[in-house]
């Protein structure tokens, strides 16, 4: 009888517990006891063991969002554990969370539209306030119970952040659709929303999902990659054209753009494993990455001398074997940095005058590729000009500019003429203008935008139109000495 009444009074707790949730409008945990430990004690006990197991590293800088996977812990746990270790002992007033859909379709971002999200190990609060700024800083956002009813992608990131930063109010977002639009819209609005607040970003997203062993590993590396360079146009174009994959790659986008609006100029990667790391079946895995973004004061240069020099020699010899007939070698690269996918141009002078210009604004290849491929565009494909001739070919200087990831901006005033260049999205039409090409022609900043409208074929004030998104970055110029 004691064991029939102590099951019933079990039984009523429970139901109680449910029903003052409902009351209050907290989500319960739909995955507890199932994706992670569902007794507090035994979840505790698994995050206070992978934050041990965790490597005791250094980061240099101020972490300003997160990238975790959101797997089952037993699949994924250690992953998250190593990049939640970097947390422990900091505190934020307010954790945005921005994750996927996995069970509804709907269009947007939704916002959770109850009080709190609870776990084993407690009950975390909706920011209202921040909530209300958000939905009215970005139409693609609206508070909503849609993505949250049975959602394990925000869920699990919760117990880390519990045990690691302690007591916080959320901002839990899931993403119903991840268009670039949606990923730029919710990047720039978490931006302006957090920009006074001590603030923490999570990105919750799983990489590529039931490819063999190594096919996985490869199509993860170009996410990495791509995230390491901090490259969301990259990362963007390649999760489009299949070159990776990732669950919640929308919301690794946003988190990128939002952290870069808060300071952040450097991404680290902390950890890559997939399931067959785990389970041993290499058959069919799923990926898991974590990493930091962070504010940095040691960004570092971007080429040495020599790495100069090589990419002078690689445009030279590509051009000069390409018009004189002769094969392209096959060119020797030591230098990581030149192995590295970047964007960069080459620009073909002849006595003084332009020549012809060619570029990729997107990283879609190692640098020193770039330069071979661009270089011989520059002299036989630019539409304004001829081919270059094999008498010319003496008479021609050679000028790369490699650039930097672009950053999306909010404000015109964050574009410095001489030391950004310019590009311009407006629906179908793109525009890209280099930092040089301002300052060869004495533009300021209002024609400079200007210019760079006109260049996407735009009418010159488009710029203006909130539905232009306006990116800056910085190029490394240099020439024949």
């Amino acid at each position: 009888m004691k064991i029939i009444v102590s099951i019933s009074n079990i039984l009523f707790l429970s139901l109680f517990t449910v029903s003052i949730s409902c009351a209050q409008n907290i989500r319960p945990p739909v995955v507890a006891g199932s994706f992670y430990p569902g007794n507090a004690d035994e979840l505790r006990a698994y995050i206070n063991d992978a934050f041990k197991k965790a490597p005791d590293v250094e980061i240099d800088g101020r972490i300003v969002g997160v990238i975790s996977p959101h797997a089952g812990y037993i699949y994924s746990g250690q992953v998250a554990a190593d990049m939640y270790k970097f947390l422990l002992g900091k505190k934020f007033d307010v954790v945005c969370i921005v994750a996927p859909s996995h069970q509804e379709a709907f269009r947007g971002v939704s916002i959770y539209s109850g009080d709190g999200y609870q776990t084993p190990l407690g009950v975390l609060k909706v920011d209202k306030e921040l909530a209300k700024k958000l939905t009215k800083a970005s139409s693609v956002i609206r508070t909503s119970i849609e993505g949250h009813r049975n959602e394990h992608s925000l869920e699990v990131q919760l117990p880390f952040l519990q045990a690691a930063v302690g007591n916080f109010k959320l901002l839990p977002l899931v993403m119903g659709d991840q268009n670039f639009n949606t990923c730029t819209s919710l990047g720039k609005a978490l931006g302006e929303v957090l920009k006074n607040e001590n603030a923490l970003i999570v990105a919750s997203s799983d990489l590529s999902h039931f490819h063999n062993y190594d096919d996985a590993v490869e199509l993860d590396n170009n996410l990495i990659s791509a995230v390491k360079y901090y490259d969301y146009l990259l990362l963007s174009r390649s999760l489009g054209v299949g070159k990776c994959e990732a669950c919640g790659g929308g919301p690794i986008i946003a988190v990128m753009i939002a952290s870069q609006t808060l300071g952040a100029n450097k991404a680290r990667i902390i950890k890559y494993a997939n399931s067959g790391d785990v389970t041993r079946d290499k058959s069919s895995v799923v990926g898991y990455m974590s990493g930091v973004l962070i504010k940095s004061d040691n960004v570092g240069d971007m080429l040495n001398r020599e790495d100069r020099e090589k990419l002078i020699e690689i445009a030279k010899t590509s051009v000069f074997n390409k018009i004189s007939g002769k094969k392209i070698p096959e060119f020797k690269v030591e230098s990581e940095y030149l192995k590295q996918n970047c964007g960069a141009f080459v620009t073909l002078n002849e006595n003084g005058n332009l020549r012809g210009c060619i570029g990729y604004i997107v990283a879609e290849k190692p640098l020193y590729k770039t330069i071979e491929e661009v270089a011989v565009s520059a002299a036989l494909n630019d539409p304004r000009f001829p081919p270059v001739s094999k008498n010319e070919l003496n008479k021609l200087e050679f000028e790369i500019s490699v650039l930097t990831p672009f950053r999306l901006i909010n404000d015109i005033n964050e574009i410095e003429v001489g030391k950004h260049g310019l590009f311009i999205v407006k629906g179908r039409n793109q525009g890209v203008l280099l930092p040089q090409v301002a300052v060869s022609n004495k533009w300021d900043r209002n024609t400079f935008l200007e210019q760079v409208c006109i260049k996407a074929a735009l009418p010159p004030n488009s710029w203006k139109e909130k539905d232009a998104d306006i990116y800056i970055f910085s190029a490394e110029v240099f020439g024949e000495h």
